[in-house]
């Protein structure tokens, strides 16, 4: 995401902790099972967990609100070219992330990962996908209402494809749902995230449909606060917003349940109603009250300002700690027998792992920022 000079410091700080919180949840230490709330909802409700990737689409639509400004007097081919080859970009480096190492080792010796048997789809690509489309939709079609509607449409219409197309006595099951099947029929069983134990993917093709108004809605905020400022106006409206989508959202769950994995339309209203909340009390203290000035703001920022390679780098690395061996195990794995669970047992334990992953990481965004480098695509 591209860096501006009049960008609000809240804006950057969300950013940071989405990734922060990112990081500390998906590299969880081994040897114990990770705090209830550090861990996505099985399948219905909701964990703090499962705010962190809508938020992270959140930002990108923030960050599009101040990019956007950049294809002023650019044809509209160019525009299009831009949009595309960044969404490209971004979906290539997310798959390439899911082939990395790129080579297995069997009873035959090293060979290359096949790529009959790498997953397409996952974070990055639902990310590039999702830009792409509220970028083309935001350029294209003028009117605010006009792209209220159809992100209306979005939600709705989702819904209905899973009641139209998916498994009638249960519309909504991991492996009967319409987007499952679409999966599996034009991707195959080896192309999808096997996490749970099967072949299904969280991010897949018919989801992305109601998560591209997560992208949306971080936009109009975004648009929404250059516009009126950072007053207490500004934040009621947000507030009142905010508080408005997730009181829909609980209404609708009644009958289309919340649910991250299925990235259901009334998850899509909650996450964006809990993010508009968020950015607005960020906006109150950060910007209004100024409560700034031990510069804690900072160590948010570092990561913000290079999100996409610190991101890549925590997954990255995290395959190189598996790849290492040390006394018949995993180097991660070793680590947190010896170290962390033996000093901390249990839950804390692995808590205590992930946040000392993620300042490793947070490392590398310090060094990249002191030397002003910031990686963007």
């Amino acid at each position: 995401m591209d860096q501006s000079a009049n960008r609000f410091l809240s804006l950057d700080v969300f950013r940071g902790m989405t990734i922060c919180f990112m990081i500390i949840v998906n590299t969880p230490g081994s040897g114990a099972a990770a705090f209830p709330p550090l861990d996505h909802a099985a399948w219905f409700g909701f964990t703090p967990t499962d705010l962190v990737f809508p938020s992270f689409l959140f930002a990108v639509g923030n960050a599009m609100s101040f990019s956007q400004k950049k294809f002023i007097g650019l044809s509209s081919g160019s525009v299009v070219f831009k949009i595309f080859k960044r969404a490209a970009l971004i979906f290539l480096l997310g798959f390439l992330m899911y082939w990395f190492p790129f080579v297995e080792h069997n009873a035959s010796g090293w060979s290359f990962s096949p790529i009959s048997h790498t997953r397409i789809f996952g974070v990055l690509q639902r990310i590039a996908l999702c830009y792409l489309f509220a970028s083309l939709l935001i350029y294209f079609i003028k009117s605010k209402t006009a792209v209220i509607v159809i992100s209306a449409l979005l939600l709705v219409g989702y819904w209905i494809l899973l009641l139209v197309f998916g498994d009638h006595t249960a519309p909504y099951g991991m492996l009967t749902n319409a987007g499952t099947y679409l999966d599996k029929f034009l991707l195959g069983d080896n192309h999808l995230y096997h996490g749970e134990g099967v072949a299904f993917d969280p991010e897949g093709i018919l989801s992305t449909l109601p998560a591209i108004v997560n992208v949306i809605g971080g936009y109009y905020a975004g648009k929404f606060i250059q516009e009126k400022g950072k007053g207490y106006e500004t934040l009621a409206k947000l507030m009142l917003f905010g508080f408005l989508f997730i009181f829909i959202a609980l209404c609708w769950n009644m009958t289309f349940p919340i649910a991250k994995k299925l990235w259901t339309s009334p998850f899509v209203l909650l996450t964006v109603g809990i993010d508009l909340i968020w950015i607005s009390a960020l906006i109150y203290i950060i910007e209004i009250k100024s409560f700034n000035k031990a510069n804690w703001t900072a160590f948010f920022t570092t990561v913000g300002k290079n999100p996409l390679p610190i991101y890549l780098f925590s997954e990255l690395f995290v395959e190189v700690l598996y790849m290492i061996s040390v006394h018949g195990k995993s180097f991660y794995g070793w680590i947190n027998d010896v170290f962390f669970q033996v000093i901390a047992p249990g839950a804390i334990g692995s808590l205590l792992f992930a946040v000392c992953y993620m300042l490793i990481c947070w490392t590398v965004g310090k060094i990249l920022d002191k030397n002003k480098i910031y990686l963007r695509v």
